[in-house]
């Protein structure tokens, strides 16, 4: 019966967080806002970044980017490592699962 009337109130309150956290992280994001084909490529590192000018000048929209099949950056003559990275970004980037940071990291 107690338990009851436990369980009652609490779902009358609304919720909020016990620990007084808004957010899961407690730095500030770091993240570009605006992502275009330069800032992509520099994010990724490992040597894609040599290949902007040929992407910007072939593909020209980074969202054209963001769909763009193996086959097609082969025929720009893109190198197979560098082709895995991209295509390997480019879909964690269409999941939300990575972006871009603002200034690069130190590896």
């Amino acid at each position: 019966m107690a338990l009851m009337q436990v369980l009652n109130s609490t779902k009358a309150t609304p919720f909020s967080n016990p620990y007084g956290f808004s957010r899961f992280f407690s730095k500030s994001s770091s993240f570009i806002e605006k992502v275009g084909i330069p800032e992509f490529l520099n994010g990724v590192g490992k040597g894609v970044e040599t290949h902007v000018a040929k992407l910007e000048s072939e593909i020209g929209d980074f969202q054209k980017l963001l769909v763009t099949r193996t086959l097609k950056l082969k025929k720009l003559g893109i190198p197979c490592k560098h082709r895995k990275l991209i295509l390997k970004y480019t879909h964690k980037y269409r999941l939300g699962l990575w972006r871009p940071r603002a200034e690069p990291s130190k590896a």
